[in-house]
């Protein structure tokens, strides 16, 4: 190459160099311009983030603080009427152990701790042995709570006398300044969801005056270091340094941003991110940029000159790629007239085997080398020159496929597809090969799991549907037996003897069919999570003698023998009786049920090991019908029967065992039965149970004709007719004198008619049309008149869930009667009242 040629070429180069270095000078300042950019959109967003952060946790535990003051002005507010009533020291200490019991129903257990000073007395639910000697004159929270003027008062973090730790103590007095009540709270009950924060973050509550509450923080730093870093960190707070530019050198000489929240009861919310994390991003950015510009300038001349030569090339090559992108492992372009293949890109395999270009038939060949046998015929037929020349002449933009394709050892799922566009040379169209493995085995996955979800459905929807047939069955059953013996009754009213029986028998075909009822509302809270155990003292013994005296009963009466063997002693626990009863009946029921006349069905009580938490076994056997091994897998499920074994239909929901086995899980308990077909069967279940302390039994309360109504004034509120008529005529049997109404408006204007202490108690429904029961109870006790908040009120209700009777106390009931009413749970109720003089 001359003198003159090679100036020339470096001409031509410079030529070609000119816009791409222009481009690349642009980049470079919009580079930089966008680092900047991206530096402060980086850390405003970080400071919105920790501030947004901040304040959802100062709102988290402002609605904490709030709980507290509003069950502390409900107890102060409850407690103060009861002291302007002149309430005794007997009442006014049940009503406190009431209401205590209550605060850690709501709170959890344990996370405040309640108490009262009364009378220079510090009443406290959870007495501690220096409250008698304690100055409490001298207390913050008692101090602050008397200059409060009545409204509720937090103190600010300081050492608690009982606890010897940091506490927060919200404390409120009466009108009168002689009663204060007060909520200890301990810091390490409070949570706060941290999810959004790195192990590197940090966050932190603390008082008004920079005390810590709580923290989350990654920072290995001993408590006192770490409060006196704190303090300093609420002065730069408070004097404003952190407004404009909030960083900050922690202990470990790191920079950090502090972005915080100021709560309503001058309390902090401070949440510190390091300067590293927020800008990391960006500095592992710059390097490489700067690498990337440097790389690039030294490149740019070898693909200034290369692009000369290679333009042609890349203008074909680029058309193919403006359809294809980089999807694929392998492109071809297809020449169907002149049956020719070009190859774009290509798999190794294939590179290997044929060269850049050449006949198509070549290229099928190779493919069928690995692509599965059972597939290649399909592969040929549908990508032949033929089929793609009529694709093309319908139109058909796009076709393809799925097949296993051989890749070394193993297989793997790929798609092929034959794309036409006009921007291609005409007779062309490009066949591409893109790995979908990923993609199929998710499809097959879920196509599996649609499988297995479809399966559980329609075995749920059987199980369903059969114990719909046998509930339809069991309940109709009790019902025909009530409709069919009514009429027998009402053929021979003069028959006493007759129809009595007949009543007998109505009776228990009713009880059944409550029963019926009762399993399935209690397997429906179940599974959404409503049952609630109550932890209050039981004797065992007890427990299992109530239990067991009706089974006995039963037992005797079928011709069965019913065993104990009681090996626990007599201890007083700390549980919920009631629900180990209900475990119980359900097993005695379903062993006497299955045990054929003359068999034996026996209870062994003993203690498992010892501790603060001793278990109970509780063994329930007989020598009925057993179950078989399939059935045992599926005992627990919901509807389950065994009917193999039985020439009798057995009786009940199919709920009892899954209720059973529920309830056992809640009790933190296990379950186990072991049966066999024509054997017997025995069930297993092992409960903890806490000890209770030994106290003196209460003295027996009552007196002569606790249990009569004779002489009460009842209103009675009832809007069905019928059950307006059976309620009268249990009060009016037993000597009460009753006055009607017939919804709780109707109520409460007949109890504002009559003179002041004209009714002895109330008797309301829940449900009833214009004002339901709550409403009622609400608005006479609201009455200006001296009987309207002493007047008992009972609620009649057919929802005797927990949460309904909770509803019946909150609306100032003060007791509650289930439907269908029994006689003597009515006369229990109102039993003890008697008229007023």
């Amino acid at each position: 190459m001359g003198r003159g040629e090679g100036a020339g070429g470096w001409r031509q180069l410079l030529t070609h160099m000119r816009l791409p270095l222009c481009m690349f000078a642009a980049l470079a300042v919009l580079a930089a311009a966008g680092i900047l950019l991206l530096r402060a959109t980086l850390l405003r967003n970080a400071r919105e983030a920790a501030t947004a952060f901040s304040r959802s946790c100062a709102a988290e535990e402002q609605g904490s603080l709030n709980v507290y003051e509003t069950l502390l002005t409900f107890g102060t507010s409850a407690l103060e009427e009861r002291l302007e009533d002149g309430e005794s020291r007997e009442q006014i200490l049940a009503f406190l152990d009431m209401y205590f019991q209550r605060v850690d129903t709501v709170l959890g257990d344990g996370v405040v701790d309640p108490y009262v000073v009364l009378d220079g007395e510090i009443l406290s639910a959870r007495p501690w042995e220096g409250d008698a000697s304690y100055d409490y004159t001298s207390a913050p929270w008692y101090v602050q709570a008397l200059a409060a003027g009545g409204e509720v008062a937090f103190t600010q973090v300081y050492t608690d006398a009982v606890y010897d730790r940091p506490v927060v103590t919200a404390a409120q007095s009466c009108r009168n300044g002689t009663v204060v009540m007060a909520f200890d709270i301990l810091p390490e009950h409070l949570r706060f969801d941290t999810a959004d924060l790195t192990e590197e973050d940090s966050f932190f509550l603390c008082d008004g005056s920079g005390t810590l509450i709580y923290q989350e923080t990654g920072v290995e730093l001993p408590r006192e270091e770490l409060q006196d870093y704190l303090t300093w960190l609420v002065e730069q707070i408070r004097s404003g340094e952190l407004e404009d530019d909030p960083v900050i050198r922690d202990l470990n000489g790191q920079s950090r941003g502090v972005y915080y929240t100021r709560m309503d009861n001058g309390w902090y919310c401070i949440v510190t991110v390091p300067y590293a994390r927020l800008l990391g991003g960006l500095r592992s950015l710059i390097w490489p940029l700067l690498l990337m510009f440097a790389v690039s300038l030294l490149a740019l001349a070898a693909l200034s000159w290369r692009e000369m030569r290679l333009t042609a090339r890349i203008r074909r090559a680029d058309e193919t790629a403006r359809v294809l992108g980089n999807r694929y492992y392998a492109l071809y372009r297809v020449d169907y007239e002149r049956e020719t293949y070009q190859m774009i890109k290509g798999s190794d395999y294939v590179r290997d085997r044929l060269p850049p270009a050449g006949p198509y038939s070549d290229l099928l060949r190779t493919a069928g080398e690995v692509i599965e046998a059972d597939a290649y015929r399909d592969f040929t037929e549908s990508f032949s020159c033929e089929n793609i020349r009529q694709l093309v002449q319908q139109k058909v933009w796009e076709f393809g496929g799925e097949f296993l394709r051989r890749f070394g050892e193993e297989h793997r799922w790929v798609s092929v597809r034959v794309l036409f566009d006009e921007s291609l040379a005409r007779g062309e169209v490009v066949l591409c090969f893109r790995e979908v493995e990923r993609e199929k085995q998710r499809q097959l996955r879920e196509f599996r799991l649609l499988q297995d979800a479809l399966a559980l459905a329609r075995q749920n929807e059987a199980s369903k549907q059969t114990f719909f047939r046998n509930m339809s069955h069991d309940m109709r059953t009790p019902l025909n037996a009530i409709i069919g013996l009514t009429e027998l009754a009402r053929q021979h009213p003069e028959d006493t003897a007759r129809v009595s029986g007949y009543l007998e028998r109505i009776g228990a075909s009713g009880r059944y069919l409550l029963g019926l009822i009762n399993d399935i509302l209690d397997m429906a809270r179940m599974e959404h999570g409503a049952v609630r155990l109550e932890q209050r003292r039981f004797r065992l013994k007890t427990c299992v003698e109530e239990i067991l005296a009706p089974f006995r009963i039963q037992a005797e009466a079928q011709g069965k023998t019913l065993t104990e063997d009681f090996r626990a002693g007599d201890p007083s626990l700390i549980g919920d009786p009631f629900r180990l009863q209900q475990i119980l009946n359900n097993l005695l029921s379903n062993a006497l049920k299955f045990t054929p006349e003359g068999g034996t069905v026996s209870l062994s009580v003993s203690r498992a090991d010892g501790g603060e938490y001793a278990k109970y076994r509780f063994v329930v056997t007989d020598t009925g019908i057993g179950m078989s091994p399939e059935f045992q897998e599926r005992l627990f499920e919901p509807y389950a029967r065994e009917m193999r074994f039985s020439d009798r239909r057995a009786a009940g929901t199919g709920l009892g065992m899954s209720i059973t086995k529920s309830l056992v899980s809640l009790m933190e308990g296990e379950i186990r039965v072991e049966s066999a077909p024509g054997e017997g069967s025995a069930f297993t279940v092992t409960l903890p149970f806490a000890a209770a302390e030994e106290q003196a039994p209460p003295e027996e309360r009552g007196g002569p004709g606790a249990l009569s109504l004779e002489g009460l004034a009842v209103l009675l509120a009832e809007d069905n007719e019928i059950n307006m008529e059976i309620a009268d005529e249990m009060l009016t049997s037993q000597g009460a004198h009753v006055t009607r109404a017939w919804n709780g408006e109707e109520a409460v204007e007949r109890f504002r008619e009559a003179p002041p202490f004209t009714f002895d108690a109330v008797l309301l429904d829940m449900q009833m049309p214009v004002m339901d029961g709550c409403e009622a109870a609400r608005q006479i006790r609201a009455l200006q008149r001296p009987d309207a908040g002493t007047v008992p009120i009972i609620a009649v209700t057919a929802n005797a869930f927990a949460e309904d009777v909770a509803a019946t106390t909150e609306a100032g009931m003060n007791a509650h009667i289930a439907k269908p009413i029994e006689l003597a749970a009515l006369q229990r109720v109102l039993g003890g009242i008697r008229p007023a003089p």
